[in-house]
């Protein structure tokens, strides 16, 4: 029985559990609740790809770019706040279908945050959950191979002093024999067929050689063999707590305009698995409406960036040796210090659509105005030698971007308001230092890895930001948190088991319940996250073991 006192399984509903979302949490519950017992309904905002869905470069920007009500469909949504521009993930199987294979486990910093330490020992308590999730995701320890790119990350890592943290990353990707098919090599031939890595180096914009350890190649896959029904391109616009338990939950097609098709199904328990930014969307939407009352006032603090910068280096021109381009998305990362990790990023051939965000790398610790004179002065001191470096041609192999991140414990509170006449998300500083609109970490590494390219041969080589960066807005690439665990509704959004205060069988099982800065690649995280909460669940129609709220 649920703490609602329903049985999962009560005929009054159309399904015992509906989960809003595909990625990396939604799909760990996707396939860990069917294992259990229970009719699982997925819905997904995004559409659903097969390995040539994807598009052959990010120019095809409607297969690239999510977009739904201009008729794009793609894998890349962009999402902007005062403080931060978001990149996030769409489509069945979320963030996994663009994100960069990487899955590394963070330190020990993260766990003991003050947010979430007096719940448990969660080091260890995770620790069987993150060896499920590296089982389950097909990690590989480390990347297998070793060419220009990683001498250089490794020599910048030299430069500053580090050389002893370089590392080749942990990485999700069937390598295999390159461009041959093989029987599953993951789940004992129960997982579809692969191919091995081609090195094309466009895992973020999607990949068709099929390679990669997408949510659709493992826990999706198995799920829907286990009878999960997953819907495409159906936008959750509303969660509604039901009288004695239960919600309804009503969705409308992606980007319709006009026909809409809004459909209402209800469920015993709902789980949240929209995403950092879909997540609270809803919670907030949900809690304004009455739809939900009694959400915590805690929704929407504590919301993470990672402390993440994008930055990096670039030439005029390279040799054609050099290979900037070849390889998966990220392969290699250094610690600058304790708290800050470097990794390289890479886009494949022809990939150049996101050089569009890059700019000339302004100091951080100017006012606005004085950072934008410096932009122009450096514009003005060698346009040519600019327009050079800005361009887009062969932008990704005359390059590399830097992923900077923390583990500093800084948020933002996000909010809504009301804008034009429509309720739109808004952020704030909030706990701990503010969230940095530049790292200083981040432009050493920068200009370490731009000095190791022009000694490789690389012409006319500097290091890079970002136009956000430039107005004091900077890029994530994962945005986390304002649904967090937490010990009680007045800290927080959800107890350590996932449910939200105050609505036991609602549940937030993605990157919205992280509680701080994991300063790596966080899907390993809400990965192992998700498996735990879910190993906790009972099975279908059996009495619960968790403790009430």
């Amino acid at each position: 029985m649920t703490d609602s006192g329903r049985s999962p399984s009560d005929a009054s509903f159309d399904e015992d559990v509906v989960i809003v979302g595909s990625g990396f949490g939604g799909s760990v519950a996707a396939l860990r609740l069917a294992e259990k017992g229970y009719r699982v309904r997925v819905f997904e905002a995004g559409r659903r790809f097969e390995d040539d869905d994807f598009a052959k470069t990010s120019w095809d920007v409607r297969r690239y770019l999510w977009a739904p009500a201009f008729g794009c469909f793609g894998v890349q949504r962009i999402h902007r706040l005062p403080h931060v521009m978001i990149l996030a993930g769409a489509g069945v199987g979320g963030g996994s279908l663009n994100y960069a294979n990487t899955l590394y486990q963070p330190g020990q910093t993260f766990f003991a945050d003050r947010q979430w330490s007096a719940l448990a020992d969660w080091e260890p308590e995770l620790a069987p959950h993150y060896a499920t999730a590296k089982r389950m995701l097909g990690v590989v320890e480390q990347y297998p191979h070793t060419g220009p790119v990683e001498r250089i990350m490794q020599g910048a890592a030299e430069d500053l002093g580090v050389g002893g943290t370089f590392r080749l990353a942990p990485v999700g990707v069937w390598f295999g024999r390159p461009g041959e098919r093989a029987a599953d090599p993951f789940f004992s031939g129960q997982g579809p067929e692969r191919t091995g890595c081609t090195l094309c180096g466009n895992c973020m914009v999607g990949c068709r050689v099929g390679a990669k350890n997408t949510l659709a190649k493992n826990y999706l896959y198995l799920a829907e063999r286990r009878g999960v029904v997953i819907e495409p391109l159906r936008t959750v616009v509303e969660v509604r707590a039901l009288p004695g338990g239960g919600f309804a939950v009503t969705t409308e097609r992606s980007g319709a305009w006009l026909r809409k098709q809004r459909r209402t199904v209800r469920a015993a328990q709902v789980v949240l698995a929209a995403g950092t930014w879909g997540t609270q969307q809803l919670l907030h939407r949900m809690k304004r409406s009455g739809a939900l009352p009694g959400i915590s006032d805690a929704v929407g603090r504590l919301t993470r960036t990672n402390s993440e910068a994008l930055d990096g280096a670039v030439a005029t021109a390279v040799p054609s040796s050099l290979q900037l381009a070849r390889g998966i998305a990220i392969t290699t990362s250094f610690h600058v210090d304790d708290r800050t990790h470097v990794e390289n990023v890479r886009y494949g051939p022809g990939s150049n659509l996101m050089g569009g965000l890059a700019s000339v790398l302004v100091p951080g610790d100017l006012s606005p105005m004085r950072r934008a004179a410096h932009l122009v002065g450096a514009l003005l001191r060698a346009p040519v030698r600019q327009l050079r470096l800005g361009s887009l041609r062969r932008w990704s192999e005359r390059g590399i971007i830097a992923l900077v991140m923390q583990t500093a414990d800084n948020s933002l509170t996000l909010s809504l308001r009301t804008r034009f006449g429509r309720l739109r998300m808004t952020s704030a500083q909030g706990h701990g230092e503010p969230n940095p609109s530049h790292l200083p970490q981040a432009h050493r590494a920068a200009a370490a890895i731009a000095a190791r390219i022009q000694e490789a041969g690389g012409v006319a080589t500097e290091a890079r930001g970002s136009w956000p960066e430039v107005f004091g807005i900077p890029l994530t690439a994962h945005f986390l948190g304002g649904a967090v665990i937490s010990a009680s509704a007045e800290t927080g959004v959800v107890d350590r088991f996932h449910r939200v205060w105050g609505h036991p069988d609602l549940h937030v099982v993605d990157g919205a319940a992280v509680p701080a800065n994991p300063g790596v690649n966080p899907s390993l995280t809400i990965t192992a996250l998700a498996e735990r909460a879910l190993s906790l669940w009972p099975r279908a129609g059996k009495p619960d073991a968790r403790p009430p709220q």
